[in-house]
């Protein structure tokens, strides 16, 4: 089985950088992707997706010191469906991405520009190393 995204687009906001407990930093990022394609009358389109990116320890640091909003950034990690509370004890689920790579593709002194940002769900545990270089085993899955 394979669980991978790579995703290139812009920040939306700068990163939020947290530290757990433990001292391990945390980064969040809110990532903007865009498609553009002609309908069938031949008019462009054009259709923006928000993605939630966690990036933890040195890559944390590396966000929060030479990212900002809109820089235009290559992701790559793995999907994780997490469910959490809102304040008024609702289900809610979120999905995001665990960034194991984070390359910045804004040329020093570039421009940035962009926007857009959206509420956002409390940050997930910290990972738990040492198993064999995973997170996790896989046996918790529901299916």
């Amino acid at each position: 089985m394979v669980n991978k995204v790579i995703l290139i687009g812009n920040l939306g906001a700068d990163p939020e950088l947290r530290a757990t407990q433990s001292g391990t930093s945390v980064a969040t990022l809110s990532m903007a992707t865009s498609r553009k394609w002609k309908n069938k009358d031949g008019q462009l389109q054009e259709e923006t997706e928000w993605h939630r990116v966690i990036v933890w320890g040195q890559s944390a640091d590396f966000c929060n010191n030479y990212l900002s909003k809109g820089s235009k950034i290559y992701v790559e990690g793995r999907l994780q469906t997490r469910k959490w509370q809102d304040q008024s004890g609702n289900d809610k689920y979120t999905t995001e991405i665990i960034a194991t790579t984070v390359q910045n593709l804004t040329p020093k002194g570039g421009e940035s520009s962009g926007g857009g940002g959206y509420d956002q769900p409390p940050l997930p545990q910290e990972p738990s190393y040492g198993r064999g270089g995973e997170s996790g085993t896989g046996d918790d899955v529901p299916f």
